[in-house]
């Protein structure tokens, strides 16, 4: 742990600094955070803190109250702990369906405000009002319940950002089925490895997708998944590029013939407040993916708590974040906006196609408050200079927002002077799958400096801490949470051994999050990148053992190791080492099989990089390969301390290697 310690503050590029940015009077005082403290007497955002940590079953409780959670049968008590701080029964005895939060209730209330609003590449536009989306929503439940589907049933979405996933999403969780969202880049091995842990029974996908002027299909990924998932009974296709595609007889149905004919009347299954809603598979060091279980009270509530505390979102305000449906910000944009009553915005394109003047057209054409960004987008705009924000009118944007990596401070800086004008703050966001949202985040009532977050979420009792578990300041530490909240995941599908080996085995009913970080003299708070092996590629997250085990399954592979290396625009990029069996040739042709392999799995944006030969990887006497000095070596850095390892030579190989 020591040598980690070092090795992360020496390559961070420092915490600390000058304050940046300020609130004015008028944003404290519009900040849905200041309305939530005057509602309960708290003078400062200390005292919020404090408050909220200390008494999670209050906090909680106002929370759902301020969010107007609405209950078919009311819980009659918040948070039960008997089973332990790891697995936390929240809205105990209570019934609900989030859905009824984020649609049916709001049609008596704002029915003709803007729910949904949607520019595609091509140019297409459309907006859904939230009568409209609840139309359709039940149309879509309808359908699958003429399926012969409903609740605990688990329904994959494979689809690009389009209205009709927002819809699926809401009509799974409608008749209390399980969501089991997918990134739109998985190779067909991706969704397969998923599907088939959860047992899914249905999967919504789509004929392609426009990808830089060209529409890119996607219907043989799924076809390819659905002939290796047992349980799969039906796919629901969305006409989105019209190319020709094969549908299956039978199995196959076409969203336009399925779900319009369908009624726009449809019951809302009640569940009880702790129900499946949604699994989440996210990668972790070792094994295969961990499927980050939440429930109807549990992801939205955080989500729209963090949207309206940390981006101060309001019902009259159009939220967009760059994402998609499979990374946890695609659910989090829409359950958080819907709950808010606010307008989600989706974009289904290339953000810089055909010019890298188009994420600045979408601002100013749908009039968007909130921008969620990433760093590796911002890193790849600056060359391109200045002229292509200027031409537009950002005036209605409030602020910026990030998430999934860090930042380096000169694109920071950039997107904060020249884009912003200085007046914008960008709200910084840390947290994961697993956390529903934030663990820190910046807020509209204190100071920023570049790359930092204002602080701790409210009811995040979080802390770093040194190797002993001890609070530290102004030095990199580990970043520990020590109480539960409402977000955090129900542990992992069909595994809970390994949620408590994940995050609950090193320090007694404290949560290790597995990222460096650090605070300073001033409480701002900084996120250095992983603690442990987890790979991230503009900003999507990739487990090591994932990769390395589509590598070994060629037969002349006996051992892979994955890495990730620095990327000036993704921030990193995926580097391979391969150990061939004896008297193997380590030809190109070889290495371009493994390089399709790992494509045609994980799909085009997890490319490798370069995969590299070696005789040996190096490992600890109880044969633990050792990414953290297979990168350094690969990198040219200081290893440390490398008494543990059995064959020291293998890292000499790795120098050479590259």
């Amino acid at each position: 742990m020591t040598e980690q310690l070092t090795a992360s503050t020496s390559l961070s590029a420092g915490f600390g600094g000058e304050i940046v940015w300020r609130p004015t009077p008028e944003q404290i005082e519009h900040a849905n955070l200041t309305r939530f403290m005057r509602l309960h007497g708290i003078n400062d955002f200390d005292d919020l803190m404090q408050r909220s940590t200390s008494d999670v079953a209050w906090f909680t409780d106002a929370v759902l109250k301020f969010l107007d959670i609405q209950f078919y049968e009311p819980y009659s008590q918040v948070v039960d702990l008997s089973a332990g701080i790891q697995f936390p029964k929240w809205c105990v005895d209570g019934r609900m369906n989030i859905v009824h939060n984020c649609v049916d209730k709001w049609p008596a209330v704002n029915g003709q405000q803007s729910a949904v609003i949607f520019e595609g590449e091509e140019g297409t536009t459309r907006t859904l009002t939230y009568e409209e989306l609840y139309k359709e929503v039940n149309k879509t439940a309808n359908a699958l319940r003429a399926l012969g589907l409903g609740k605990g049933d688990a329904i994959g979405i494979f689809m690009p950002m389009t209205p009709e996933i927002v819809i699926a999403l809401l009509a799974i969780a409608k008749i209390g089925g399980i969501i089991l969202p997918l990134f739109s880049g998985y190779g067909a091995g991706a969704i397969v490895s998923r599907m088939v842990d959860a047992e899914a029974k249905a999967l919504f996908a789509a004929d392609g997708v426009f990808r830089r002027g060209k529409a890119v299909e996607m219907k043989s990924i799924a076809d390819e998944a659905a002939e290796q998932i047992p349980t799969l009974q039906h796919m629901i296709v969305l006409r989105r590029t019209g190319q020709p595609i094969k549908m299956n007889a039978g199995r196959d149905h076409w969203w336009h013939e399925l779900v319009d004919s369908q009624s726009d009347v449809c019951a809302t299954e009640q569940t009880n407040a702790e129900d499946p809603l949604m699994i989440i598979y996210t990668s972790g060091t070792t094994g295969k993916p961990k499927g980050a279980l939440h429930t109807h009270c549990g992801f939205p509530v955080k989500a729209a708590q963090d949207m309206a505390f940390g981006t101060d979102v309001h019902v009259d305000d159009v939220i967009y974040w760059m994402t998609d449906m499979g990374w946890m910000m695609g659910p989090w944009l829409v359950f958080g906006g819907l709950l808010l009553g606010a307008t989600v915005f989706l974009y289904d394109g290339a953000p810089d196609f055909p010019s890298p003047s188009r994420l600045w057209g979408l601002a100013e054409r749908h009039r968007i408050n909130q921008m969620g960004v990433s760093p590796t987008l911002i890193r790849s705009l600056i060359p391109h200079g200045d002229e292509h924000f200027k031409k537009h009118d950002l005036s209605a944007l409030k602020c910026f927002a990030s998430t999934g990596e860090p930042w380096n401070p000169d694109p920071w800086m950039w997107l904060f002077k020249k884009v912003g004008g200085g007046k914008r703050p960008i709200i910084n966001y840390s947290g994961g799958t697993e956390i529903s949202g934030g663990i820190v985040m910046g807020n509209p009532l204190l100071p920023l400096k570049p790359c930092a977050f204002s602080a701790a979420c409210p009811g995040m009792d979080a802390d770093v801490v040194d190797e002993h578990g001890n609070p530290v300041r102004n030095v990199v530490g580990e970043l520990v949470i020590r109480s539960p909240w409402i977000g955090m995941t129900r542990g992992f599908w069909k595994d809970q051994q390994r949620y408590l080996d994940t995050y609950w085995s090193r320090w007694e009913n404290v949560w290790v999050h597995g990222d460096f970080a650090a605070i300073d003299n001033d409480g701002l708070w900084y996120i250095l990148g992983r603690s442990d092996d987890t790979i991230k590629i503009a900003g999507k997250r990739l487990g090591p053992a994932e990769v390395e085990s589509i590598l070994v399954r060629h037969a002349d592979i006996v051992e892979a190791a994955a890495i990730g290396v620095p990327h000036d625009v993704k921030g990193s990029e995926l580097v391979l080492f391969a150990v061939t069996s004896p008297g193997v040739e380590r030809s190109d042709a070889l290495r371009r099989q493994l390089h399709e392999m790992v494509v045609a799995e994980m799909g085009k944006p997890l490319a490798p990089k370069s995969i590299l030969f070696v005789s040996d990887l190096p490992k600890t006497r109880n044969a633990k390969v050792m990414r953290r000095m297979i990168r350094a070596a690969y990198l040219g850095l200081e290893l440390g301390d490398t008494s543990s390892l059995v064959n020291p030579a293998a890292v000499e190989e790795i120098r050479a290697a590259r």
